[in-house]
């Protein structure tokens, strides 16, 4: 082999490599990613990415429960930090697209008219251990408020049992989780966090980050667009760290403290100290958190 062929080969070889270790990085950055978003989301066997487990398949295909293991103790004035990104306002007539899914587990009680209400402001959730109220975002999120007045109105939510309660020292987030129809909240039902209401629509109002109080529409990290009947709050600033990228309805007003007790220590331990992927109901509260009713006003 000639000087010449020598130095191409090395070059070469020299191209490969670092190709090779920028796929490297890419795809580490990648799993760092995906692994905080699905640390967030909790319990479930990942069926398809679709709707549902959170919402749709519910989701998360991490092994691990997260990194985070800092216990962080709710303080105790209940101010909620406002989001940091202002919410985008819908101008002009709102059509909403919602499409049938049967992919999941679900209770199926029709799909929601496709023009929303743009003049709701509060949602009020009443359950078993007290009520908190929801300022919406009505103008940012029409087609998210819309479905979940239409499956109010259906009685959807009456007497559901919320199917996930975490805290950081768990799973590095702190959040209740409620809306899967099908949920035992029981600690041993596997698909506990895969019911659905039988349908999906697109993502609304994501680019706010999940600060203390925020409310949103919960999809598994690789389901874009696949919103469905299952929500959250966001308990504490320690869910900033997965960003944006849900669609949010809006912030707790009235009713923080009594959320922030559901899971104080000491006082109402989780029935299983593990969040683990595909345990499906590990993380749901010791003493149930029952959705009595949800109003829209």
């Amino acid at each position: 082999m000639s000087g010449d062929d020598r130095q191409n080969e090395e070059d070469r070889q020299r191209k490969l490599a670092r190709e090779h270790k920028e796929r490297q990085v890419k795809r580490a950055a990648d799993q760092t990613s995906k692994g905080r978003r699905n640390t967030f989301l909790g319990a479930g066997v990942a069926v398809v990415v679709v709707a549902g487990g959170i919402f749709a398949a519910t989701t998360m295909v991490n092994k691990e429960p997260g990194e985070a293991t800092a216990q962080s103790t709710p303080s105790a004035s209940a101010s909620i930090t406002p989001p940091a990104t202002p919410s985008p306002t819908k101008t002009g007539p709102v059509t909403c697209t919602y499409k049938r899914d049967k992919s999941l587990p679900h209770k199926f009680v029709g799909l929601p008219g496709k023009k929303p209400d743009m003049k709701l402001k509060k949602m009020t959730v009443a359950t078993n251990r007290g009520s908190f109220t929801v300022d919406l975002m009505t103008d940012a999120a029409p087609c998210a408020v819309n479905s979940m007045r239409f499956l109010a109105k259906k009685k959807f939510y009456d007497d559901m049992k919320c199917h996930r309660l975490v805290t950081p020292d768990v799973a590095g987030v702190h959040m209740l989780q409620c809306g899967d129809p099908q949920a035992k909240a029981d600690g041993k039902n596997p698909t506990d966090g895969q019911g659905t209401a039988g349908y999906v629509y697109g993502d609304e109002n994501a680019g706010i980050p999940l600060g203390k109080g925020v409310v949103f529409m919960t999809q598994p990290s690789e389901a874009a667009g696949r919103n469905n009947s299952q929500f959250a709050v966001s308990l504490s600033d320690e869910n900033l760290q997965v960003g944006a990228g849900y669609s949010v309805i809006g912030t707790v007003g009235e009713g923080m403290d009594m959320l922030l007790g559901l899971a104080t220590s000491g006082q109402d331990l989780l029935l299983n100290n593990a969040d683990i992927t595909g345990d499906g109901g590990t993380t749901a509260p010791k003493k149930p958190v029952i959705i009595k009713e949800i109003t829209f006003s």
